[in-house]
């Protein structure tokens, strides 16, 4: 956190801290550095606070905004409309955001409260139909004077605010930070973990820590279930096409942004809903960490991967630094299904029950707590 005064909340994006997750490395009975990079604590939110505003101050430079004239146009999941709807209330710019009827309401609300206009698209439209939240943003880019789509999934400012940001942020927070008896360290990045929805985050930050720091560093991409992301696409068999809950990861299509290039991402990992939001769980419980469904899908991707053959060795030796990317936070998924289980739909806990004995009611009276409410 900067000590001066700002210009602007661009200003606030990025620079998120790097955090231990010793709690969670002690009951998975890792000898490693688990690292947590925290990015919802960027002025918008998350990880694609990053891009949004070096693409908008990209096609500034490059002549194709305008103030005052354009306005911009973006298919997303929700967090890169976020970012960019918050440049765009900086710099006087519209915007239109196409989003999938599957992100959350607390996504289109918080647009919506940026000034942003929301159109929602069908989940089942596959990305090249006219139909899908990519088609309806074309279309509106043809009818609509002075519109600007800048394209997340192919504009290659994405990845490349990722390589000049994101990674730089991490290698200084390893290199910086001396090993101690009780924190060994062997003074690099070792392994890094991060979901793909684009690709842009895992991409650009392979790159930044690959070319500028640590060669040797293994990189992990994490898909869900469901998804085409994953190499090799064998792994892409099981449950095909199928839904999933968590939002901003996976796709049925490659984004060009998503590097394809050989050795920059080193293993893919599936994941599950439930493997994700246990993780999510976890990581409130645990590390006191309220973030949103894809961090859940990171870390449980980053364990599994730790747990297996390949990833065992480094998983006990001490001093290794594994980096996971936790790329939003829990504002976006307050009303969503699975977060209202984790909160307020659990067994009750000793402690509950204790109180109940105590204030003798039964347990959930008067606590808040919803132990019968209907769900959304």
């Amino acid at each position: 956190m900067s000590p001066q005064v700002l210009d602007s909340v661009l200003d606030a994006v990025g620079n998120t801290p790097l955090i231990r997750l010793d709690r969670i490395a002690k009951r998975e009975g890792l000898e490693c550095n688990l690292l947590g990079k925290l990015e919802y604590t960027s002025a918008g939110g998350s990880v694609k606070d990053r891009i949004a505003k070096r693409m908008i101050e990209v096609a500034e430079q490059e002549g194709k905004l305008v103030p005052g004239q354009s306005t911009v146009i973006e298919a997303t999941s929700g967090n890169t409309g976020i970012g960019l709807a918050m440049a765009c209330a900086v710099k006087g710019y519209s915007v239109i955001i196409t989003m999938p009827k599957k992100m959350s309401l607390e996504k289109e609300a918080a647009l919506r409260a940026l000034n942003a206009e929301v159109i929602r698209t069908p989940n089942e439209a596959a990305w090249d139909s006219p139909e899908s939240h990519i088609g309806v943003a074309l279309r509106l880019q043809k009818g609509i004077p002075g519109s600007v789509i800048l394209d997340q999934y192919r504009n290659m400012n994405n990845p490349l605010a990722h390589e000049l940001t994101t990674a730089p942020e991490i290698i200084e927070a390893v290199t910086s930070t001396p090993p101690t008896l009780g924190h060994p360290s062997s003074g690099k990045v070792d392994v890094f973990v991060a979901g793909a929805g684009t690709g842009g985050t895992v991409s650009g930050v392979a790159k930044g820590i690959k070319k500028a720091h640590n060669p040797d560093c293994i990189v992990v991409g994490v898909d869900p279930v469901g998804s085409a992301l994953a190499l090799p696409a064998s792994l892409n068999e099981t449950g095909k096409g199928t839904s999933y809950a968590v939002e901003g990861i996976g796709y049925d299509f490659t984004p060009e942004v998503l590097t394809r290039e050989p050795d920059m991402i080193n293993a893919w990992v599936k994941t599950n809903d439930t493997d994700a939001f246990a993780a999510v769980k976890s990581l409130m419980r645990h590390e006191g960490m309220l973030v949103g469904g894809s961090s859940g899908s990171a870390l449980a991707g980053g364990l599994a991967w730790l747990r297996s053959e390949s990833g065992r060795e480094i998983a006990q030796t001490p001093g290794k630094n594994v980096v996971i990317l936790l790329p939003d936070g829990l504002r976006n998924y307050i009303g969503k299904d699975w977060f209202l289980d984790i909160a307020l739909r659990q067994e009750p806990s000793p402690l509950a029950k204790r109180i109940a004995e105590v204030l003798g009611r039964s347990v959930g009276e008067d606590t808040g707590k919803d132990t019968g409410a209907a769900k959304s």
